[in-house]
């Protein structure tokens, strides 16, 4: 696999990132990278990322840099352009993504919600040690990762 690197979102690659889109049967779980991106200018404690694959954008990230909900870290998005699927490249990014949230201020436990229809994210997260406690959010199932 090619190298894959988190850059913050910045006024180079902000419109690339809102021109990503996933397959149409995801589009009904994941909100879009412009207001992702809209909603990091409001709530200055998210931190969003464009996804690279060596020079190219292939997905975004966003995370909140202070507790939330069960005392813990959120994942507020990661997705992966539908082109770009099916390499890896998703899991290579929420491992650089969560090696980040790991050097937060006490950050013990990170979160990420997701519908539970969303199977690709089910694989992804559970590959990556996130546990399903019973948390529910609406329509979303919570998962966590402890950290130690």
């Amino acid at each position: 696999m090619k190298t894959v690197t988190l850059v913050e979102v910045n006024k180079e690659n902000w419109y690339d990132c809102c021109q990503l889109a996933v397959s149409p049967e995801q589009e009904p779980y994941i909100e879009s990278n412009a207001i992702s991106i809209a909603q990091s200018k409001f709530e200055p404690t998210l931190k969003a990322y464009a996804i690279y694959e060596e020079q190219t954008i292939v997905g975004f990230v966003m995370y909140n840099m202070v507790q939330e909900e069960l005392e813990s870290h959120w994942v507020y998005r990661i997705m992966i352009d539908h082109k770009f699927q099916g390499k890896g490249i998703g899991t290579a990014a929420t491992k650089l993504m969560i090696a980040q949230m790991e050097q937060l201020p006490n950050c013990k436990k990170i979160v990420v919600g997701y519908h539970p229809l969303n199977k690709g994210a089910h694989k992804l997260y559970a590959s990556l040690g996130f546990v399903d406690n019973g948390d529910r959010f609406g329509q979303e199932m919570a998962v966590i990762k402890y950290i130690n």
